[in-house]
């Protein structure tokens, strides 16, 4: 049994030479800890927040939410009275998320580290003590103990606080289904074959309700920007759903996506680690997707690369998977979703989809009213010399920020020094070109991809419906050959 009389002797030296490096490491889990302190909060006051909700619905909802216990910062269960919901959903509607974040502030005095080390020590001998009870044995021992929350906090950091398995890791879990299209979506992401040399992602999306695949689209990459590329389509096609139950995977808790989720409105829900519940309708469209398709597709040697790889994926998305009859829900997806509302299946306004899939930052602009952002040097206006600023841009183009102080649109920053033109999470150098592939067909795949295009060909064309077939000698040769907007990945 470790003593604190030892763990008190003799450590001067040492403490002096690791308490720089101790010191940097405790701030870094501080402001770590902060931002998982607001992302929860976030995660409750987004239902306060809901557009159409009146004051008495609201209170109401908040009432039920302070009854109940929810998944708290480090998956602690807590609860959170309805005067703090108030006081957290007001903060966020007057400063957005950061008002959320608490101050990663050092609290002080500090606790000595030998004290803790110690704590910790009895901690790990027999992991069922608890705070309180290790308060007792340093009491015992020394004549002295910091307080319970004070040791609490310590094995929180340390991941020293493992929940013993109780009722709720044993119940039984039903079948859950949404009564409607977009009411929620549920994304993860697939492992797929060797495409022109490298190995391929699938990013896809599916309606809880209809089974309809909403979003997909096959990377190189399995990072947020790839993920949006796939998300971004979806959300223009099949309207915006009201939640999306996700992955914990790097590229679904990105500080991006929250921020696009918050600014249309979409509830983000993730699984809770080693508890996937919930995400079994994905998981039983990725075992459709390697029985039907992947298995023609092979090792992927006959694609050429991964636009032909995306095209004989629609091709099969929508004339096999989306008009066959799905085993549980007893009715085709596509046919399921056209019974979606218009209200349901409205799409968001261009201007608010683009805001949402800009990615923001924040950075000081020293004396001189200069910022920097990933190796570029931009200038702002004379009256922003000091303040700090949320740059706003496109990941895409670098070269063009916009500025918002507060909230607010405070001008645009102007290059100074340009290194680079594209976001490093990008994975695409400067200057390099990206372009749509010709189409071909393989074996069955190719089969279904020369079907779909037949049929988009021979759709009826609305502007003949509306004026009637053009005259021959009204016809008119173009003016050029229509340009193609480049593709990302």
């Amino acid at each position: 049994m470790l003593s604190l009389s030892t763990g008190l002797r003799g450590q001067a030296p040492e403490k002096g030479r690791n308490v720089t490096t101790a010191d940097e490491e405790d701030r870094k889990k501080r402001v770590e800890r902060a931002r998982e302190a607001g992302l929860f909060r976030y995660s409750l006051v987004q239902e306060l927040t809901e557009p159409g909700l009146s004051a008495a619905e609201r209170g109401w909802r908040a009432r039920e939410m302070a009854g109940r216990a929810h998944d708290g910062p480090g998956g602690r269960r807590v609860t959170v009275s309805y005067s703090t919901l108030t006081r957290w959903r007001r903060r966020y509607e007057e400063g957005g998320f950061d008002a959320l974040v608490p101050s990663p502030r050092q609290p002080s005095p500090r606790t000595p580290q030998e004290v803790l080390a110690v704590a910790e020590a009895l901690k790990r001998e027999k992991p069922g003590r608890t705070a309180a009870q290790v308060r007792r044995i340093l009491q015992v021992t020394s004549g002295w103990a910091p307080s319970d929350r004070t040791l609490q906090r310590l094995f929180e950091r340390l991941e020293l606080n493992v929940p013993a398995p109780g009722p709720e890791e044993q119940r039984a879990f039903g079948r859950f289904e949404c009564a409607r299209p977009n009411e929620m979506w549920i994304g993860d992401t697939l492992h797929g074959p060797v495409i022109g040399g490298k190995k391929s992602y699938l990013f896809a999306f599916i309606d809880d309700h209809s089974r309809a695949v909403t979003g997909a689209r096959w990377s190189h990459h399995d990072d947020t920007v790839r993920m949006a590329a796939g998300f971004r389509p979806a959300l223009q096609a099949r309207g915006v759903p009201l939640a999306c139950y996700l992955d914990n995977g790097s590229p679904f808790v990105d500080a991006w996506l929250l921020r696009a989720c918050g600014v249309l409105g979409v509830k983000l829900i993730h699984s809770r680690p080693g508890k996937p519940e919930g995400r079994g309708k994905i998981e039983r469209f990725f075992r459709t997707v390697r029985d039907q398709f992947l298995v023609e597709a092979g090792d992927g040697a006959g694609i050429r690369d991964l636009a032909e790889m995306n095209r004989l994926f629609q091709a099969w998305l929508e004339t096999a998977y989306h008009q066959a009859v799905h085993s549980e829900t007893g009715q085709a997806p596509a046919a399921r979703w056209e019974k979606a509302t218009p209200a349901e299946r409205a799409v968001p306004e261009p201007a608010l989809l683009r805001e949402a899939f800009l990615w923001s930052e924040r950075r000081k602009a020293d004396k001189t009213a200069l910022v920097r952002l990933h190796g570029n040097v931009y200038q702002v206006d004379a009256w922003l010399a000091g303040r700090t600023l949320e740059l706003v841009f496109d990941p895409f183009d670098l070269d063009r920020i916009e500025v918002r102080l507060g909230g607010k649109p405070a001008g645009t920053a102007v290059p100074f020094v340009m290194g680079r033109h594209r976001h490093p999470k990008t994975r695409t150098p400067d200057g390099q070109a990206r372009t749509e592939p010709a189409p071909t067909g393989i074996d069955y795949l190719g089969a279904l991809g020369g079907a779909h295009d037949e049929a988009l060909r021979e759709q009826v064309s609305y502007q003949f419906l509306i004026g009637g077939p053009p005259e021959p000698a009204q016809q008119e040769e173009p003016d050029g050959p229509q340009e193609k907007e480049e593709g990302r990945d």
